[in-house]
């Protein structure tokens, strides 16, 4: 049984590369603010592209702030919990995040969030390192549809979407595209 890739139009760019880039120097202000600078601070990307943003925003905030902000790469494959749904088993992904998460404030980034299971995957991946001090969640974009209580300290933008609508993120780094676009299912 092969299963088939919906057909997808494509209803509008929410944003463009420019805008991308203001919207993270924007969140990178926000960090340092609600965090009262970058003291204890590590950003850790949920991959694939919360991983470019991480790094990213980590640059960004070291400029201003003047000094190297952590960064590290969680794979939630192993904590989803909706493991049922997918054909294959995930492969655990061996590895740390490369830096003490331990007391720290750590914000966790994402490029969507939607139902907020690979957040809770996250929280239970990232609390496998150890104990941070703070979790903070950071997203793109929030599409809303939330499936379980969880909601980002930061977002940069709010998107209100249909059942039928999907956001996709393209980032340069995985992409060798820059954009945010709404797509929606052809029926």
């Amino acid at each position: 049984m092969s299963q088939e890739k919906p057909q997808l139009r494509e209803k509008g760019r929410i944003m463009s590369a420019s805008e991308i880039e203001r919207t993270l120097v924007r969140l990178a202000h926000e960090i340092i603010e609600k965090n009262n600078g970058a003291d204890r601070l590590g950003l850790v990307g949920i991959k694939r592209r919360g991983v470019p943003l991480a790094e990213r925003l980590a640059k960004l905030i070291g400029a201003i702030e003047k000094r190297t902000i952590d960064t590290g790469v969680l794979d939630i494959q192993f904590y989803r919990d909706d493991l049922s749904t997918h054909s294959a088993r995930p492969v655990v992904a061996e590895g740390s995040l490369g830096f003490d998460v331990a007391d720290r404030n750590i914000v966790l980034v994402d490029d969507v969030l939607y139902t907020g299971r690979t957040i809770r995957a996250a929280l239970d991946g990232l609390f496998d390192f150890g104990r941070p001090r703070r979790v903070q969640l950071l997203t793109l974009i929030d599409r809303g549809h939330r499936e379980l209580p969880i909601e980002a300290t930061f977002v940069g933008r709010k998107v209100p979407t249909s059942s039928r609508e999907i956001i996709e993120v393209k980032l340069r780094e995985i992409d060798n595209d820059e954009q945010v676009v709404l797509v929606e299912r052809v029926e």
